[in-house]
Parts: structure tokens; C-alpha cells; sequence
């Protein structure tokens, strides 16, 4: 095998090492639709209006910005962890106010109970 042949070959190994490289180190887009998507759940369920679930939709929301910062700086495992905690959090807000509206739900059917009861008497 002449010289430059071998040259040429090590030349396209090096190459091929490094568009590999490239490629492995290319980073995919911060997926954060599953934690927008919470997010826009909670404030439809009612989360603003709800103490509790206010507390974790805004938490979810600061998560989400959080996760957005550390993918900016190239912290990407701690970027999709804090959108893990985001969703989780948007989640939490939604179940609180589904459970905040059941409960005055409730209340509401126990008075017209007790309303009943006296017109009854």
C-alpha cells in the first residue's frame, strides 16, 4: 500500500471519529411540551384560584424557566430532571383544584340538604 494511500485512509478514519463525535455531542431540543401541557391543565382546572394548587402551579412554572437555563448552560440531565419536576408539580395543581371544586361541590349538595330538611319540618 503506497504512503498517501494510508494517509488518505487515517485522513477519513479521523473524519468519520470526528462527524461521530459531533453528532454524539449534539444535544436534541429541551422537551417541554409534557410540562407546558401540565401547566396550561392546571391553569384551565382552576389552579390560580386554589391556595394550594396556586403554590405548585407557580412552582411548576419556575421549574419549567429553571430547566430552560440549565439546558441553556448545557446541564441537560439537570434540565430534563427540573422539567420532571414541573409536570409533577402542574399535575399536583391540577389534583388540587379538581379536589378544591369536588369539596365545594359537596358542601354545596350538603346545604341544599339541610335546606330540604327545614322546608320539610
Amino acid at each position: 500500500m503506497k504512503h498517501s494511500s494510508r494517509i488518505g485512509i487515517v485522513l477519513f478514519s479521523v473524519a468519520v471519529a470526528a462527524t461521530t463525535m459531533i453528532a454524539g455531542c449534539a444535544s436534541a431540543p429541551l422537551r417541554t411540551e409534557a410540562s407546558t401541557s401540565g401547566i396550561r391543565s392546571a391553569e384551565e382546572a382552576g389552579a390560580a384560584k386554589v391556595p394550594q394548587a396556586a403554590l405548585y402551579l407557580q412552582l411548576a412554572k419556575e421549574e419549567q424557566e429553571m430547566a430552560k437555563g440549565l439546558f441553556a448552560k448545557g446541564e441537560n440531565k439537570e434540565a430534563e430532571s427540573m422539567l420532571l419536576r414541573a409536570e409533577s408539580d402542574a399535575e399536583l395543581a391540577v389534583a388540587l383544584s379538581h379536589a378544591d371544586a369536588e369539596k365545594s361541590e359537596a358542601l354545596a349538595a350538603l346545604e341544599r340538604l339541610h335546606q330540604l330538611r327545614k322546608d320539610n319540618q
